[in-house]
């Protein structure tokens, strides 16, 4: 017998939040079951769904170093437990993957060993895992496939973490491009500088995007979901990215950009019915660029990683 968490994907920098915010979607995610054995010893005994992409070892793997920092800080590194990882979503996606499979598996050891420990005290262990992937330490993806919901993070060091209110009926609508964008490359463009005229107009958009969320303007959140700085940099990377852009905001989308590096696109919406016009719209746009795609639509998920 074991424990089985099911983690959800989500989209890192909803466009202006750059490495401070992200949102949880309902679907798709990843499982992770963990369960005690004889063996001394963190393992990792099966991966699914991953085609042969993903290393066993323990140290080399988001799920594996997330439960063994956990397991190190507990005192019980050399308790031994095996992990099942089910991949249930596409990797390199844009739409955390590595992150959802680092929550799911500090989460199942914790209950597993009946810690007793909140969502919010796992969060570390979950981002060292993820940072294996990005090569950076940060929680825009972890945080809201741990805890649900959209999330502000004020410091990533100190994972100063706060959740943000969400108006009832805002949908997204994810298109997954068969094309391939990996973390790191996209990180690794980035320009350190950011002229001060797109600094100011990126500051006045994230007020706005949170200050909508919290009022329930809708308008304000369409008008504020502009992404001054790391939109038009990684924008190459997606073949027909603004054919796609303009797809989504002709189908009545609030707002379009970059699932976090990418490649997937994400357009938010104020109800479902529009996800599905932008989602489809979206897709027939990267159809007429030769792309085939996937489509994921979804209300915002305000529970995060669950115990299945």
């Amino acid at each position: 017998m074991g424990i089985k968490v099911f983690a959800p994907a989500s989209i890192g920098n909803i466009g202006v939040g750059f490495d401070i915010m992200g949102l949880a979607l309902e679907r798709p995610g990843d499982e992770v079951v963990a369960r005690k054995s004889d063996t001394p010893g963190l393992r990792i005994t099966k991966i699914s769904g991953h085609s042969g992409k993903l290393p066993y070892e323990v140290e080399k793997n988001t799920a594996g170093v997330a439960a063994l920092r956990f397991l190190e800080h507990i005192g019980e590194a050399g308790r031994g437990i095996e992990l099942d990882i089910y991949k249930k979503m596409p990797l390199g996606s844009g739409l955390g993957s590595s992150a959802a499979s680092a929550v799911a598996a500090v989460l199942a050891v914790s209950e597993l060993l009946r810690t007793g420990l909140s969502k919010r005290e796992l969060l570390p262990f979950a981002c060292a895992g993820e940072q294996i992937a990005s090569g950076s330490f940060h929680a825009d993806n972890v945080a809201p496939s741990m805890i649900g919901g959209i999330v502000l993070i004020r410091d990533n060091a100190t994972l100063d973490v706060h959740r943000l209110h969400v108006p009832r009926g805002l949908y997204v609508a994810v298109v997954y491009p068969q094309l391939e964008v990996l973390t790191r490359d996209a990180r690794a463009i980035l320009k350190p500088e950011v002229p001060l005229a797109s600094y100011v107009r990126q500051s006045a958009n994230v007020g706005g995007f949170i200050v909508g969320l919290f009022n329930g303007d809708i308008g304000l959140i369409g008008r504020s979901l502009r992404d001054e700085i790391i939109e038009p940099q990684r924008a190459g990377l997606i073949t027909g990215f603004y054919d796609v852009k303009e797809a989504a905001m002709t189908a009545g989308a609030l707002g379009c950009s970059i699932s976090g590096s990418g490649p997937s696109v994400f357009a938010l919406c104020a109800n479902s019915l529009i996800a599905e016009d932008a989602g489809q719209a979206m897709q027939r746009a990267f159809a007429q660029h030769g792309v085939e795609s996937q489509i994921f639509l979804s209300a915002v998920n305000q529970e995060g990683a669950q115990v299945q």
